[in-house]
C-alpha cells in the first residue's frame, strides 16, 4: 500500500507562547532545554521549571550580531569570515498582568507591596510592613503551615509573600528566584519578602494555615521562612539591577508542525512601558487593552557540545508524515 507523504509547506501559526525559567544568578546557570526531549511537550503542561505566560504577541527576534571578512593578498581580497560581535534582541507584548510578567517587562526590582503596619507612614514602596509570622514545619508548596492563630489573621483571596528574613547580607537575595542584587547592607528586616517571586494566593483558611490556590513558585518554604500578606506590586523606572531569565517561545503550526525558540539567557533592556490596543475603535472614550512591552538583550553561553558561544537555540519539529 502506498504511504501518502506530503511536501511540507512553510508552517502557518496564528499565535506565539512564552515560558520563561530562573537563572541561578549567583551560579550564572541557566535553564537548559532539550528540543528531542522536551520539544513536543504538552502546551499547557511545561516542564519543570519552566513557568507559562500564556499567550504573547508582536513577537520579533532582531539578530545585531557582525561579521568582518579577513583580508588577504594585494590587491586584498576576502579569504573566509570571522564573527565580530554576537548581539541579538527579542521583543513582545504581553497579554496578561502577573507578578512574573510585570517584572519580566521592566528592567530592575520588582516588588511587592506588603500590607502596612497599623498607623504606618505613608512610604512610595517601603512602608513599614505588619509582622510577618513564622512558617511550621509540613509546609508544602500548596500549604503554608501555621499556628492557629496566626493563620486567623489571613484571609481567602489575600496574596501571601513566602521568604526568609533579611538579615544584612549582600549579594543576590530572594530563593529560589533572585530579586535584587544588594550592594550594601540594608536595615529593613522585610527587604527579601518585598522582592521575592515566591508569591501566591490564598484560596482557603484553615486552623492548620493556608491553602494556595497554586503552588509557590520556589516550591515548599525553606526552614526559617515566615509569610506577609501583599496588597500588590510595584516596579521603578532605573536602579542598577537586570531581571534575567531563560526563555521559550513556541509557534505551533496548523498542520501539527513546532517552532521552538530556547533563548538561554535575557535580560530586560528598557525600562517599563505600556501599549494601548483599542478594543472597539481608535474613537475617544474607547475601551482599550493595555498590554506589557518588554524588551530584551540575548546573552550568550557556551554550548556544552563544543564549546561554541551561542545567543538562541532555534528547533523545528516537523509534522507528521512530512518530507524533510
Amino acid at each position: 500500500m502506498a504511504t501518502n507523504w506530503f511536501t511540507a509547506p512553510a508552517p502557518v501559526a496564528r499565535r506565539v507562547r512564552a515560558y520563561f525559567a530562573p537563572v541561578n544568578r549567583a551560579g550564572r546557570a541557566p535553564v537548559l532545554f532539550d528540543p528531542a526531549e522536551q520539544g513536543a511537550f504538552n502546551l499547557d503542561a511545561p516542564p519543570a521549571p519552566w513557568v507559562s505566560l500564556g499567550w504573547i504577541q508582536e513577537f520579533t527576534r532582531k539578530t545585531a550580531s557582525k561579521t568582518a571578512a579577513v583580508m588577504t593578498g594585494i590587491p586584498a581580497s576576502p579569504l573566509g569570515q570571522v564573527r565580530e560581535t554576537l548581539e541579538a534582541e527579542v521583543s513582545l507584548e504581553f497579554l496578561t498582568w502577573t507578578k512574573l510578567t510585570m517584572a519580566l517587562a521592566t528592567g530592575s526590582q520588582h516588588m511587592n507591596l506588603l500590607v502596612p503596619a497599623s498607623g504606618a507612614s505613608a512610604s512610595a514602596d517601603n512602608a513599614p510592613a505588619a509582622a510577618a509570622v513564622p512558617v511550621q514545619s509540613g509546609s508544602t508548596s500548596n500549604l503554608i503551615a501555621l499556628a492557629s492563630a496566626d493563620a486567623a489573621g489571613f484571609s481567602a483571596g489575600s496574596m501571601v509573600a513566602v521568604d526568609a528574613d533579611y538579615v544584612g547580607q549582600t549579594g543576590f537575595v530572594g530563593a529560589p528566584v533572585a530579586g535584587a542584587y544588594v550592594r550594601q547592607p540594608l536595615t529593613d528586616v522585610d527587604y527579601i519578602r518585598r522582592v521575592t517571586f515566591n508569591v501566591a494566593l490564598v484560596a482557603q483558611v484553615t486552623s492548620a494555615g493556608l491553602a494556595l490556590a497554586a503552588p509557590l513558585p520556589g516550591g515548599a518554604p525553606a526552614a526559617g521562612a515566615k509569610v506577609q500578606a501583599l496588597s500588590g506590586f510595584v516596579d521603578r523606572e532605573g536602579g542598577s539591577f537586570f531581571q534575567e531569565w531563560s526563555a521559550l517561545f513556541v509557534m505551533p503550526g496548523s498542520q501539527g508542525e513546532r517552532i521552538v525558540f530556547h533563548y538561554p539567557r535575557l535580560q530586560a533592556m528598557t525600562g517599563a512601558e505600556e501599549a494601548a490596543i483599542p478594543l472597539n475603535g481608535k474613537h475617544p472614550g474607547g475601551l482599550e487593552r493595555v498590554a506589557l512591552k518588554g524588551r530584551f538583550r540575548a546573552l550568550p553561553v557556551t554550548d556544552p557540545l563544543d564549546g561554541e558561544r551561542v545567543l538562541c537555540y532555534r528547533s523545528f519539529l516537523p509534522a507528521a508524515n512530512s518530507l524533510i
